[in-house]
């Protein structure tokens, strides 16, 4: 009997034991949140904007695929012929690539950049020609961290072009940069404000996209499902007063980094059987009504996670990494450079860069996020973009987040 009674108490602790487990394992699962796992985020196949340049750099490095020529070994005994007005009208010309005053002054031109020293004095500087063509061909042999484009080692200017810049640069030695105005002169050139409230619908367009995502919030699809079946009048405030400000976060299911955009995307497909694919005009209105609920909050990533911070050091190697026909990092404008000007555009520090995404460009008349704004960057510098649901994209966009941890959400944000 004693036996039976010992049999009974040890069975009934086994199933216990079961029921508490079972519970633990119902509890999470109730966690997870349901994601479409197999397809991609964007519309397939993926294409560049028409409106952006369609030449394929695939001979030089993305952030993906390593294919840019090495450093190339200095040249001697260079005896310059070159024609010093061919020259002047180079310097200046966007077309060709050879935009020297985009980071240089220069005599007589407006808005010149400050990245790199005053070139007005170049003849007095008594630099040799061999010195002078080879740092124009490929200033890496001089500085490895400079940001300055290899112009002829990636072929953007021929050797002849280089010949004719020279030409040009041995007239200057003129000491007063005769600047037509003060605020051709980076040096008294007033900084960028912006006095606009970005939350003023008469100011900035891209409040009719919280009018819209919260239609979309509350329309229900043809399963009968909406986002307010789940999360209600009631918690809507309380569930996603903060979400937003918690994001981009590692996705174990996709073994990446996901943002508000993917997930969304993901999200949909998953629950109401509806595709928002990133980038297009329904996902970026959803996108910015569920970070403008989080308005207010600081931005708050949690590193703790240990793919979350294998993620970051991603993310900080890419920032860091060279890439297209211009060699250029995300730090050679926004850290090496920062604070300074790139012709008339101003190079804001990476540490002031995300909270106000997605944002409205008047530039463009559009809204842009960050993953967006990423793809735009590469082509800019003449590399090829990476789908917006690239993982090397995640990785980036989590790193600049903690770089702005702290930082007060003010969701749809308006720049030029």
């Amino acid at each position: 009997m004693k036996n039976i009674y010992i049999l009974l108490k040890i069975l009934l602790i086994f199933i216990g034991i079961c029921l508490l487990n079972f519970k633990l394992y119902a509890a999470e699962i109730s966690l997870i949140v349901p994601l479409e796992i197999d397809k991609p985020a964007h519309k397939t196949p993926w294409k560049r904007y028409s409106s952006w340049n369609q030449t394929d750099w695939k001979n030089f490095n993305n952030l993906r695929n390593s294919a840019s020529p090495e450093i190339s070994k200095y040249q001697a005994n260079i005896k310059i012929e070159g024609n010093s007005e061919r020259g002047r009208k180079l310097v200046t010309d966007r077309k060709q690539g050879g935009n020297c005053v985009a980071c240089h002054v220069l005599p007589k031109v407006s808005l010149p950049g400050n990245v790199g020293p005053n070139l007005s004095t170049v003849r007095i500087w008594e630099r040799s020609d061999d010195y002078l063509f080879n740092y124009i061909y490929d200033p890496r042999q001089f500085n490895a961290n400079t940001i300055m484009p290899p112009w002829g080692a990636h072929k953007i200017l021929t050797k002849q072009q280089i010949q004719d810049i020279i030409a040009y640069f041995k007239t200057l030695s003129n000491t007063d940069s005769q600047f037509k105005t003060s605020f051709d002169n980076p040096k008294t050139r007033s900084l960028p404000t912006n006095s606009r409230d970005n939350l003023d619908v008469f100011e900035n367009p891209a409040m009719l996209s919280v009018e819209f995502g919260e239609e979309l919030f509350n329309k229900m699809a043809n399963n009968k499902q909406s986002c307010q079946s789940c999360h209600t009048d009631d918690n809507v405030s309380q569930s996603l007063s903060s979400w937003a400000a918690t994001m981009p976060k590692f996705e174990t299911r996709l073994n990446k980094i996901i943002g508000i955009e993917e997930f969304i995307t993901r999200h949909a497909r998953a629950t109401m059987e509806i595709d928002y694919p990133m980038q297009s005009q329904k996902n970026l209105a959803l996108s910015v009504y569920l970070r403008y609920l989080a308005n207010g909050k600081a931005i708050q990533i949690d590193q703790n996670d240990e793919n979350t911070k294998l993620a970051i050091e991603r993310g900080k190697s890419l920032m860091n990494r060279r890439i297209g026909q211009f060699d250029q990092a995300c730090v050679s404008c926004h850290a090496n450079s920062a604070n300074k000007w790139i012709r008339g555009q101003y190079l804001m520090s990476r540490e002031k860069m995300y909270g106000h995404f997605p944002t409205y460009r008047t530039s463009r008349g559009e809204i842009w996020d960050i993953r967006k704004r990423f793809q735009w960057c590469g082509v800019a510098i003449r590399a090829n973009e990476l789908s917006p649901d690239a993982p090397e994209y995640g990785d980036l966009e989590i790193y600049l987040a903690i770089l702005n941890n702290g930082q007060i959400l003010s969701v749809p944000g308006i720049r030029h």
